[in-house]
């Protein structure tokens, strides 16, 4: 069995931070969400992983990912010129994917366990696909199910005014070959793109058995600041083991679950947990709160935050208090007025903010 992660997109909804960087390479906990996609897969037991890349965003993660070694397996990198839709993805990777079997799995996606499972009954039941579903409140905003009582797929309908059920697609779907054929059947959307949903219905139309699984863990897309900063509460909260690393003086204070990188500085400080701090980061006269990850070569001198991402080099100085904010590589918050006021940010890389 093979998979195909899909890391290209513009990440339209994680401007102005996507303009300098590719949105499957933001980290959660620390660790870039395209890092737990290629966990789960791994954890499943395969080694052949096709990424579909973008030009745009295709060489970072190219570089940050590297031929798979680290984590013993083979990785091909194709190259998606225009973003044709999802199920043009899989059309593009089918000389990758041969006559295999694969799991195709969104970069962007997050679910609450590994995807073993789902692997292990598609090789048991072998439908033509396995689809994920989750109940959500507003299905209007996704491609939506509709099952029959044993858990067969009837129909799909992409993001319907009137859905038929509350069973949105989530980001991750087992295929056989036979969805190639699928997908030439069909024609491009109304947006121009091949649908992975008219493929999935292809399926149906043409007598293939399409199952469904729905999940009962939560399921986070992190294409938007406020779901990226739930998926790192909540990685934080189910995941994350307090380890000391660095250095912390008499003066601070490590309350519930921190894990503080090497090289790493705790002065005159409280850190109430689950916080993660990277390595070389310095944390000076200042309180950080719950649910904060701070990556590495970071200082926070004289500040509050909790609830937020910050990223590698940044800087926060004499801030009285930021929470629920997204703050990409090289920023420098620092005072620059006395009013208390609490901040909401997302900045972009290389930012420059005064406040």
């Amino acid at each position: 069995m093979k998979a195909i992660i899909l890391s290209g997109g513009k990440g339209t909804r994680l401007r102005p931070l996507t303009y300098s960087g590719a949105k499957q390479l933001v980290p959660v906990a620390n660790k870039p969400v395209l890092f737990y996609c290629i966990e789960n897969i791994v954890e499943a037991g395969i080694k052949d992983v096709g990424i579909i890349i973008s030009p745009e965003t295709g060489q970072e993660i190219k570089d940050t990912v590297g031929d798979g070694g680290r984590w013993g397996i083979d990785i091909k990198y194709i190259t998606q010129d225009v973003p044709g839709g999802l199920a043009h993805a899989i059309k593009i990777a089918h000389d990758f994917l041969a006559d295999s079997p694969f799991v195709m799995y969104l970069g962007d996606n997050l679910i609450g366990a590994g995807i073993d499972k789902f692997v292990d009954e598609f090789q048991k039941n072998r439908p033509d696909a396995l689809i994920l579903l989750k109940e959500v409140e507003d299905p209007r905003q996704f491609g939506v199910a509709e099952v029959s009582s044993d858990g067969k797929v009837i129909r799909l309908i992409e993001k319907p005014e009137a859905p038929p059920s509350n069973l949105a697609l989530v980001g991750i779907y087992l295929f056989s070959p036979e969805i190639h054929n699928a997908i030439e059947r069909i024609r491009p959307s109304r947006r121009g793109e091949l649908e992975i949903t008219d493929a999935i219905q292809e399926l149906i139309q043409m007598g293939s058995n399409v199952e469904s699984f729905v999940l009962d863990m939560w399921w986070l897309d992190t294409g938007k600041k406020d779901d990226l900063l739930t998926a790192n509460a909540i990685v934080l909260d189910d995941r994350l083991k307090g380890n000391i690393s660095g250095t912390v003086d008499n003066s601070s204070r490590i309350l519930g679950r921190v894990a503080v990188g090497k090289g790493s500085v705790i002065k005159d400080s409280t850190i109430r947990g689950p916080v993660v701090i990277g390595d070389n980061t310095v944390i000076e006269n200042s309180f950080i709160g719950p649910h904060t990850s701070i990556g590495s070569y970071v200082k926070i001198i004289k500040s509050s935050v909790e609830h937020s991402v910050i990223m590698n080099e940044s800087e926060l100085r004499d801030i009285e208090r930021l929470e629920e904010s997204l703050v990409g590589r090289r920023v420098r918050i620092i005072e620059n007025r006395k009013t208390h006021k609490a901040l909401r940010l997302m900045l972009g890389d290389d930012s420059v903010v005064e406040v």
